[in-house]
This record gives C-alpha cells, structure tokens and sequence, in this order.
C-alpha cells in the first residue's frame, strides 16, 4: 500500500497546481474589484481627458451639430477597454475640428437602445444628428481618422 501512494501523490500534484493557480486569480480579481479600478478606463472625464463624457441628457444636443464620434462601452468590457486609450488618443489628434465622445451603456442604455447598439464596443459617426459610419469591435486610430476626415471634408 506504501507503493501506490508515492504514484498516488505525483498524479494529484497537477491538480493542486491548478486549484492553487485558480484561487490566486480569485483573489486577483477580488483585490482589482475592491480597488475599484478597471484598468485606466474612467467613467468620469480627468482633467486631462480631450473625450466628452456622454449622457442620456446631453446626447441629442451634442450629436446634433457637425461630426461627432460616439463611442458606446462598458467599464466590464475588455475590448472597450482596449478601444479606451485609441479614442482618447485621436480626440488629442481630432482637436475641436470633429467631438469625440463616449457613451456608457450601462448607465444610459436607452440611447444605445435607439441605436441598436448590440456589441460593445460600437463606435458610431454621427454628422448633424445623423449616424453616417458605424465601427464594431476595436477600431485603430487611422480608420476612425479617415472616417472623420471623410465626413469633415463634406461639411
């Protein structure tokens, strides 16, 4: 009996491993939930910030004039995540020439509703209250660039 537990222990080891893997990304995930953070995306505008913060009140008067990018996500939402620091980046770049905005669909989700706004993150191109492109999934800077400077060129 003495012989099979040697071979008994190898066999569980693997398993141990994993269980011990699991809980540390448990409690990984409940330190970062705790914290409150979610990895640099902010729900509210930082003084540095070029996007516009985008509510159910604000959103029809701010769509309604000139070129204004929308992009619909969530603070759960990795890809949003990713799409985060690209639209930031480009509102840098855009400057006053187009507004680029986000919207959260979480707390106004009837906008994104009326825009069968399904995927997040969505990115939609709005040109006097009018959505004119429409991007699902993460989008790089350069397509969300040509789009605008497509529909700024019209104006």
């Amino acid at each position: 009996m003495s012989e099979k537990n040697p071979a008994r222990k190898e066999s569980i080891r693997p398993l141990l491993v994993a269980m011990g893997v699991i809980v540390i990304a448990i409690i990984m995930v409940m330190l970062v939930r705790n914290d409150g953070s979610t990895a640099g995306v902010s729900a509210e505008p930082t003084g540095e910030s070029a996007v516009m913060i985008l509510t159910a009140a604000n959103f029809d008067e701010t769509i309604s004039e000139g070129v204004v990018l929308v992009d619909f996500w969530a603070t759960w939402c990795p890809p949003c995540r990713i799409q985060g620091p690209i639209v930031e980046d480009l509102a840098r770049e855009v400057g006053t020439s187009a507004i680029i905005s986000k919207l959260d669909v979480d707390d106004h989700g009837s906008v994104a509703s009326r825009y069968q706004v399904r995927n997040i993150p969505t990115l939609i191109l709005f040109k006097d209250g009018e959505p004119v492109e429409r991007f699902v999934g993460v989008q790089q800077k350069s397509t969300l660039m040509a789009a605008i400077d497509k529909h700024r060129e019209t104006l």
